[in-house]
Parts: C-alpha cells; structure tokens; sequence
C-alpha cells in the first residue's frame, strides 16, 4: 500500500512540472493538503497556516503542498505516517522550512516518506532524522551553520537499523535514506549513520555556484559496517 502511494505522488507531482495548465489540473485542492501561512480562514478543507497542523491532520499516503514565499517555521515535526511534502514553488529556493536554534532537528521521520523542492535550514540541530522507513530526498537543499557544533554538525541524521520484519509482508520494506539531486551547504559533514545503515552509490556534480548530490544510505552486513559520520565535499 505504501509503495502504491509513493507511485501516485510521484506521478503527480512530475505531471504537475510538466506546464502550468497540467500543473493546475495536478495541484486541485481535492487531491493535496496545502499549507499556506497567510490563510485567515481555517474552515477551508485541506488548508492548513503551518506545516505541523497539516501533518497531524494528514492521512497516510497524503500529499502536502507547501506554499512559496517567505519561510515556514518548524521545530522537531516528528511524522510517523507515510507522507510526501513538496515545495509549490518554480525551485527549491522558493520553499524554505526553517529550524530554530533549540531544536534537535527540523523534520523527523518514523515512516516512508518523501520530500522534494524545498530548502531545509538549521542553525544548529540536524536538517533532517531518519528513525525509519524508507526516505527520500528529490531536489531539495540542506543547509547547516558554517561552523557549528561538531556533534550537530549534519544535514541528515540516521538512527535506523535493519528493518525488523513483522510479517512476510514487509519483509522487503527496508530502512534507508535515498537522496537525488539534492544540494548541501555548511556543516563540518553531511551524514551521520549508526547501527547496520552505511553510504553507498554517491555521485556529485559540481557546477559553478553548487554542488549537487546522488546517494543511498542503505543496510549492510552488521559485522561489516561501524556505526560512522560521513564526510561529503560540502560547498
């Protein structure tokens, strides 16, 4: 079911990319929940003034559509059901959650989900924590303080083991991280993986003002693999 769900959002979400009259038809309201910071009226279904509400209302599967232009404020948004979020803006850029300084983390995942085109901005806590599921990151920017504390010092955390199997069913739905055209900026390293979870398949491409990354963070033997930091050449 979950990966049936994942199918549809990304479908729609690449539909709505492709002109505006499909993006319209791709965005009605019926098919995402959006949040939009400058809503008066909370009576309207499916709008929601920050992203936390929008979450707690969201039924597994969902999609979010994040409004563009100014900042969205979030602090240690844990998310335990399989959720797409996804920048309405033209770029990344135009999308920005951004974490304050007390906080662990911005976002916290405890289930599959997926982001895309949005900016992630910490000062000092972790962009992103992966508990478990599978996360993916599909052109998004991670951006850490220049010089923060070492131990903070990451745009992705993953605490996530092998995943525990419950029943045949699941037993091929891993944990992981998968990350795909995705920039990172500050921090002394971009990942930090523990239990049997490693990095694995990277590739960068730089251009003139940016780094772009492609990687996994996948289970691996556990007799092979030490819990470890990852350090990426970060812009």
């Amino acid at each position: 079911m979950n990966g049936e769900a994942d199918a549809i959002d990304g479908d729609r979400y690449n539909t709505a990319l492709v002109c505006h009259r499909w993006r319209f038809l791709a965005c009605h309201p019926r098919l995402w929940l959006r949040v939009d910071r400058s809503v008066k009226d909370l009576s309207q279904p499916g709008v929601y003034p920050n992203i936390e509400m929008a979450v707690s209302a969201a039924r597994p599967g969902d999609s979010i559509l994040i409004a563009a232009g100014g900042s969205h404020r979030v602090s240690n948004i844990q998310i335990e059901k399989p959720l797409c979020l996804i920048g309405a803006g033209e770029s990344p850029d135009d999308t920005t959650l951004i974490c304050s300084r007390s906080s662990d983390s911005a976002l916290e995942f405890m289930s599959t989900c997926k982001l895309a085109n949005l900016t992630v901005r910490t000062e000092l806590g972790c962009c992103l924590l992966h508990r478990s599921g599978k996360l993916t990151i599909d052109g998004c920017i991670l951006q850490c303080e220049s010089n923060p504390l070492d131990h903070l010092s990451y745009a992705i955390i993953s605490t996530a083991g092998a995943a525990e199997v419950v029943s045949s069913a699941l037993k091929t739905c891993n944990n992981g991280v998968s990350v795909v055209r995705t920039r990172i900026e500050g921090g002394a390293k971009a990942v930090l993986t523990s239990g049997t979870l490693s990095l694995q398949r990277v590739r960068v491409i730089y251009t003139r003002t940016s780094l772009f990354f492609w990687f996994e963070v996948e289970d691996c033997d556990k007799n092979t693999v030490e819990p470890a930091s990852v350090e990426l050449p970060i812009s």
